[in-house]
């Protein structure tokens, strides 16, 4: 890719906050989906409260990265360009790590009792949301350097998202199958929903990124 796509220039130092900012939210979603599986096998132990725990270390690193950036980019005046796009990827982007940590909030407080036949298919649903989520993060990163690249990683965050969409709608629909009571059943397709919404923002979130992306390819 030519050189004068990459974005950051001779602007290293914000280059390395950037990276370290995906960082955090590829670390995060590795995290999430570990407490997720925990939660299905053991409940809310000792192992789920240090992941959530990490999960929300993680996200306060990230906060104070993105108000980092924020400050360099107008007290510097770098990239004036493509400024406003870049805080606006940063800033949405942000919000998957709020997500992560809010379910695994729920999860922690709300502590539902999932019946055995349903845990694969909360398995399954998280591992394609995570999926998502992983490929706008290196959708993200793409932006930065190679902004041609962005549109195949955000086919893939599409395909992700419908995937989790039609398990999300499996699961639920299995769940009022069910015997259980209706409050339970409302209880379990919250997270049900709760989950899904992960891959629902990575979608809308890439679709900023596909505009973002074209304003620097034309």
């Amino acid at each position: 890719m030519a050189s004068s796509l990459n974005l950051f220039g001779r602007t290293r130092h914000l280059e390395k906050q950037i990276d370290s900012f995906f960082d955090k939210i590829s670390e995060s979603s590795v995290v999430y989906r570990l407490a997720v599986r925990v939660y299905l096998k053991e409940g809310a132990n000792e192992e789920f409260e240090e992941r959530l725990k990490r999960v929300s270390n993680l996200e306060t690193d990230a906060d104070n990265l993105r108000r980092d950036i924020e400050n360099q980019l107008y007290s510097n005046t770098l990239i004036p360009d493509s400024r406003g796009d870049v805080l606006g990827l940063i800033e949405t982007a942000d919000q998957l790590l709020t997500k992560f940590e809010g379910s695994l909030w729920a999860f922690s407080i709300e502590k539902p009792d999932i019946p055995e036949e349903f845990r694969q298919g909360y398995k399954k649903l998280t591992s394609m949301v995570i999926k998502a989520a992983d490929e706008l993060s290196l959708g993200a990163r793409a932006f930065f350097r190679s902004p041609y690249d962005v549109q195949a990683h955000n086919h893939k965050v599409q395909l992700y998202e419908k995937e989790a969409d039609m398990l999300s709608s499996s699961l639920k629909r299995d769940i009022f199958d069910s015997d259980l009571d209706l409050a339970r059943k409302l209880h379990l397709r919250e997270f049900v929903e709760q989950i899904d919404g992960i891959a629902d923002l990575a979608e809308d979130i890439a679709d900023r990124l596909a505009i973002y992306s074209i304003k620097r390819t034309v």
